[in-house]
């Protein structure tokens, strides 16, 4: 099995597949890997079968839209942009649509987008983002996190 069609369905997957060795080369160093080609993008779809307790990407996406107002949602869910490193991994946006689709009410579109270079993305928003004006009167202290927890986020961001 190769890694995209793992990405793409991991219902599908034969466990002995997945244990099958693959050799990367690094730099003239050879590494033998077996499911740890897995590890890390299945942390970031289902981190409870590993043990941790957190809610997938999916999960995340849904409550994010649903911590907005309503109207929202549907302009939400179609606006959904990946970017950084991980998003490079095969099939990414194919798997996190359909482990997002169930989630979401069918009358909603989903829509993801891909950055042309996801990992420079980050820091371009990031710095357009740092070197606005109105930088510092979007953001919340330490200070004001701890008293207020995210109901500060809230007022501060939506009123």
């Amino acid at each position: 099995m190769d890694d995209e069609a793992y990405l793409e369905t991991r219902k599908d997957t034969d466990r002995a597949e997945i244990m099958d060795r693959k050799k990367v080369d690094l730099t003239k160093n050879e590494f033998d890997l077996t499911n740890e080609r897995f590890l890390v993008p299945e942390m970031i779809f289902h981190p409870a079968d590993l043990g941790m307790n957190q809610a997938g990407l999916a999960e995340c996406i849904v409550r994010a839209v649903n911590s907005c107002h309503p109207l929202l949602h549907p302009l939400l869910y179609q606006s959904i942009i990946l970017t950084g490193g991980s998003t490079l991994f095969p099939r990414f946006a194919e798997r996190l649509e359909m482990e997002l689709r169930p989630l979401v009410p069918d009358v909603y579109q989903v829509k993801i987008a891909t950055q042309e270079d996801p990992i420079l993305g980050v820091w371009r928003g990031g710095s357009l983002l740092a070197s606005s004006p109105d930088f510092q009167a979007m953001c919340v202290t330490k200070a004001e996190y701890e008293e207020l927890g995210s109901a500060r986020c809230r007022r501060r961001f939506f009123h």
